[in-house]
């Protein structure tokens, strides 16, 4: 089997990267061996040790986006994120808006809320960031309570103008809420630029393991909690703490998860997010320059929009689950499909066929790009 894993070439970063660093790897282990006991929870050695490790952590994340560490909040992913600002936003008859290139995990907590008196608006995402902005301003109503969009789409790519959001939002005071899920790492994303509220994966850009997130608020939009119980602090009242991190971090935290967080953290501030986005774009561009003359593939691509470094495409005659099963036989692994983002798909026009998504990180190197698009050259010879 480990022979398997590595003859295999990865591009499946944008569902989670793989490999992790080394110290990621080191700090997960060291986490179970040293940083065993339950943070906050008791006043003995170990648990102000560990207490001490995951505050070091809270505060790397917290600089990372120029958060206040109070306000940095651990979740178990992006998902558990984006529900507890959508859940912990909304009031009677609230009216939300968000974009037509959403993941399910923005859209479905939005319209389970139209189901208990809510509304919701879905502005169109135009190529013109200006234009954009407009569509999502003329949806305002004085019912609205929040703007939740994506950063960055992770079907196509496309950067959202989230400074230009930001600004409507503040001028409305509507809350703002980012996804993100494609965004962390890849791009510059700073809280106090207008941000209300940023929901971060850990285990993407990130490059920390799976079962962490963030949830970071400027603490300017009070949040309802849709989970309590115990956190440590004010044990001597049935109530849920109204301070955070602690009011949404009830329950044991994923505390080597957290750990190994840091480190990822560590290692994209050494690297530096410009250029990751720089190496990662290159590899993008050397697919796209050998497949662009190839008839029997489609690149969904647009020259004139920012992007992150992703590309869906399809081969031609079969569905993207065939291509991405054809693919993992060949020893590739892409992800096939709709990418649990109904919206976006519904956007391109691939909703029945979906698409093959092509997502490097910095760990890829331009051999297996072109080894990738070798491979996809000629398998699509074959075809009639």
């Amino acid at each position: 089997m480990e022979e398997l894993y590595r003859a295999m070439i990865y591009f499946d970063n944008a569902a989670t990267t793989y490999p992790k660093p080394y110290n990621v790897i080191k700090q997960t282990l060291r986490a179970f061996e040293i940083y065993g006991a339950n943070p906050g929870r008791s006043g003995h050695f170990f648990a102000n040790e560990t207490a001490e490790a995951v505050f070091k952590a809270r505060n790397k994340c917290a600089a990372l986006f120029n958060a206040e560490v109070e306000n940095t909040c651990f979740t178990l992913n992006c998902t558990h994120a984006l529900n507890l600002a959508i859940k912990g936003i909304i009031t009677e008859n609230a009216h939300l808006i968000t974009t037509d290139l959403e993941h399910n995990s923005v859209i479905r907590p939005i319209h389970s809320a139209s189901r208990k008196g809510c509304t919701y608006s879905i502005a169109k995402v135009e190529k013109n960031d200006l234009n954009t902005v407009k569509n999502i301003e003329e949806l305002i109503t004085p019912k609205t309570k929040a703007v939740i969009c994506t950063c960055a789409s992770n079907v196509t790519g496309q950067i959202l103008p989230i400074k230009l959001i930001a600004d409507l939002c503040k001028r409305k005071n509507i809350c703002f809420i980012v996804d993100a899920a494609q965004g962390a790492g890849i791009i510059d994303l700073n809280i106090k630029e207008g941000i209300n509220i940023l929901c971060c994966a850990g285990h993407k850009g990130l490059y920390g393991p799976m079962g962490t997130g963030l949830l970071i608020s400027d603490g300017k939009f009070h949040l309802k909690t849709i989970i309590e119980g115990g956190t440590g602090s004010d044990s001597n009242s049935i109530e849920q703490p109204i301070f955070t991190p602690d009011k949404f971090e009830s329950g044991t935290i994923n505390t080597p998860g957290v750990i190994a967080l840091g480190a990822g953290i560590d290692f994209i501030s050494k690297k530096g997010i410009a250029k990751i986005h720089k190496e990662e774009s290159r590899l993008c561009n050397i697919f796209i320059n050998e497949l662009k003359n190839n008839n029997n593939i489609t690149l969904y691509i647009d020259e004139n929009i920012k992007t992150v470094p992703l590309i869906s495409f399809n081969i031609k005659g079969i569905s993207s689950f065939e291509a991405a099963t054809l693919l993992s036989d060949s020893g590739f692994c892409l992800r096939g499909g709709l990418h649990c983002s109904f919206l976006a798909h519904n956007k391109l026009g691939t909703i029945e066929q979906g698409t093959v998504r092509f997502a490097p990180s910095i760990f890829n190197k331009p051999a297996e790009v072109y080894m990738l698009t070798d491979f996809l050259n000629n398998y699509t010879k074959k075809l009639k």
